[in-house]
């Protein structure tokens, strides 16, 4: 399946610097100096890394523009607090701050809109289980319709929950004559302190589980890449990719319980 290139208006990302390791932690230490220029060349050099998780977005916005300016304040703002004395490699930290404002920025800002290639995908989809229960007598397993399409599970339920009408959260639900209850008096809200538990719970497994399969944890599941491209890009096989990613979500499970 060909990668999703990220098209940002006036940015040339084909050109666009990756700094090395070394350069990373001299740039760091200049700046922790006072050296500003140092900073505005650590975010140069990271750009890349928001173009790499705005991947995972393409479907999600018509305005990559935007969602690229926020990731970029996630950037800004992991370079501000990041600290060399934790040992811990910067991507390792910046994808968690940078994915975090993007996913801040869509929940506030954006109202639900559902792209045309979900949608496109979900008709598809109604159509293929139309057909299949009038051949077999019984719908298609998740996996079948994936297959059959080439796309993931996720992307089935995500294109078939797209159908869906959202429920306002102003839904009146009882009236006995008096004081009107909506559907918004009933909800308990835990999304942001339980969405911050989570997060904290996360990077502190991160940081406890060896370097390795921390890379490609944050590779796998944060940047977007298959366990192909991890083999190639550290000189092993997929099997192994495979092995070491079980055993860090085994590991990542234990930790966060």
């Amino acid at each position: 399946m060909a990668k999703n290139k990220v098209e940002i208006t006036g940015i040339k990302t084909s050109n666009l610097k990756v700094l090395k390791h070394k350069e990373m932690v001299e740039l760091f230490k200049k700046y922790k100096n006072g050296d500003l220029l140092a900073k505005e060349i650590l975010v140069n050099g990271n750009l890349k890394l928001v173009l790499s998780i705005l991947k995972k977005y393409h479907n999600r916005t018509d305005n990559m523009d935007d969602l690229f300016q926020i990731g970029c304040v996630g950037l800004i703002k992991a370079i501000d607090n990041f600290d060399l004395n934790h040992n811990v490699k910067f991507s390792t930290y910046a994808v968690l701050m940078i994915e975090g404002e993007i996913k801040r920025y869509i929940r506030d800002n954006n109202p639900i809109r559902i792209s045309r290639s979900v949608k496109d995908l979900a008709y598809k989809i109604l159509k293929f289980k139309e057909e299949y229960i009038y051949n077999n007598g019984c719908e298609p397993s998740t996996s079948e319709i994936a297959n059959y399409f080439q796309v993931s599970e996720y992307e089935v339920a995500n294109a078939m929950l797209s159908l869906k009408e959202p429920m306002s959260i102003f839904e009146p639900i009882y009236n006995d004559g008096g004081d009107t209850i909506y559907l918004l008096d009933q909800i308990e809200d835990k999304s942001e302190s339980k969405e911050l538990d989570d997060l904290i719970s996360m990077r502190k497994a991160l940081l406890k589980i060896k370097e390795r399969e921390r890379d490609i944890l944050i590779s796998r599941f944060i940047v977007g890449k298959t366990q192909m491209e991890i083999a190639d890009e550290i000189g092993i096989s997929q099997a192994q990719v495979s092995r070491l990613e079980k055993n860090a979500i085994k590991t990542m499970k234990r930790l966060i319980k």
